[in-house]
C-alpha cells in the first residue's frame, strides 16, 4: 500500500462554475491537509484552485504552486502558499507538478484540466513514472471520459491492462484508497516484432 507525502490536484480555474464545485475543492484542500498530505496544484488563487489551496491552507496542510511567470503577471498567483514556483512555461509547470508528488487528483476542470491529466496518465501508461492518477467524478462529470475510455479499449487503441490507469470515485476517501492500492502494470514491451 503507498503513503503519499504530496497529491497533485488538477482542477479548473474558471469562478464562473457552480458552488458545488467550489465548495468541493476546498474540502478536497482541507480533508488532504487533515491526513498530513501536502498538496501540489497550478498556484492560483481562483476557481476550484484557489479554492483547494484555501482548504488546505485553512486546516494548516502545506500548499505548493507553480505557476507558469505569464499567468504569475497576469495576477492570478495565490499570495499565501507555503511555496510558490514561478517557472517559464506551462511545459516546465507540468514537470515540477508531477516531480513533487506522489500521485495525482482531477477534479472538474477544462482544457488545461484536460491536458494535464492526459500527459500524466500516459507518463504512468510508459512507465516514466509509477504514480497513481484518479479522478474525482463530482457530479458525473468524468462519465462521458471513462466513456470514452472504454470505448477506446473496445476499440484496441488502449490495452485492457491499462483501464485502472486512471481511476475513478465520487469520494475523495474512496479514491485516496484506490489510489493507494492501484497495480500499475510495468511496461516490458510496446509493440510486438513483426
Amino acid at each position: 500500500m503507498r503513503t503519499f507525502r504530496r497529491i497533485c490536484v488538477y482542477c479548473g480555474s474558471s469562478n464562473a462554475v457552480s458552488a458545488r464545485y467550489l465548495d468541493a475543492a476546498e474540502a478536497v484542500g482541507a480533508a488532504l491537509a487533515r491526513r498530513g498530505v501536502g498538496v501540489v496544484y497550478g498556484g492560483g488563487k481562483v476557481g476550484l484552485m484557489g479554492r483547494v489551496a484555501n482548504g488546505a491552507l485553512a486546516a494548516g496542510g502545506q500548499v505548493i504552486g507553480v505557476i507558469p511567470d505569464r499567468l504569475q503577471d497576469l495576477e492570478v498567483g495565490h499570495p499565501d502558499l507555503t511555496e510558490l514556483y514561478v517557472v517559464d512555461s506551462m511545459h516546465a509547470r507540468k514537470m515540477m507538478m508531477a516531480q513533487l508528488s506522489d500521485a495525482f487528483i482531477a477534479m472538474p476542470g477544462g482544457f488545461g484540466t484536460l491536458e494535464e491529466l492526459a500527459e500524466v496518465t500516459t507518463w504512468t501508461q510508459l512507465n516514466y513514472h509509477r504514480k497513481p492518477v484518479g479522478l474525482l467524478n463530482l457530479n458525473g462529470y468524468y462519465d462521458p471520459l471513462l466513456a470514452w475510455v472504454q470505448r477506446a479499449i473496445d476499440d484496441g487503441f488502449i490495452r485492457p491492462q491499462h483501464r485502472d490507469l486512471l481511476t475513478s470515485a465520487t469520494e475523495l476517501d474512496a479514491l485516496l484508497e484506490i489510489l493507494a492500492t492501484v497495480e500499475i502494470p510495468e511496461l516490458t514491451q510496446w509493440l510486438r516484432r513483426p
